[in-house]
């Protein structure tokens, strides 16, 4: 398995021994709570730390970097904004910085997962449940080539051929 997967010039996905320091805030954010686990109980690092360890052990766990934009520094600048977990079974993504969202980071991530997930030989990508009031993530999934299969209580699966 690579230890990094370039996306663009900006965007790259690095498998990391530890999670950056930036990765309790995202759980910390109660909007951003509500849309991943369907409630809003902030995360402790010990939840934290259980959560990626669940995540490592079902499938490959990513963090998202984005390249900061300095003008003629094409080498550094890399900050982590979120999290992805590669399994047969679903793509739990979070964009933790939100001024990133609505940019098709998202989107462009799933793209290239799902294309790792071809190289792997799998035939198809699921995602385990998108809730109803989470329209940004039906919207990324949508554009990624996703469609949904099966209702859920509170959502709805989804799914893409590779």
């Amino acid at each position: 398995m690579p230890a990094v997967l370039d996306i663009a010039h900006d965007l790259r996905l690095v498998r990391l021994d530890a999670p950056p320091a930036e990765a309790l805030s995202w759980y910390q954010d109660p909007d951003t709570l509500w849309m991943v686990d369907g409630r809003r109980e902030p995360y402790t690092p010990e939840r934290l730390a259980r959560m990626y360890a669940w995540l490592s052990a079902r499938g490959e766990l990513w963090f998202i970097e984005a390249r900061d934009r300095i003008p003629g520094d094409e080498t550094g600048g890399w900050r982590a904004v979120g999290d992805v977990t590669l399994c047969p079974d679903d793509l739990p993504i979070v964009i933790g910085e939100k001024d990133l969202r609505a940019r098709h980071v998202g989107r462009r991530v799933v793209g290239a997962l799902c294309e790792r997930a071809r190289a792997l030989g799998w035939h198809e990508a699921r995602v385990g449940e998108i809730y109803d009031w989470n329209v940004a993530s039906q919207r990324c999934f949508s554009a990624a080539g996703f469609e949904p299969y099966e209702r859920t209580d509170r959502g709805t699966r989804w799914r893409r051929n590779l």
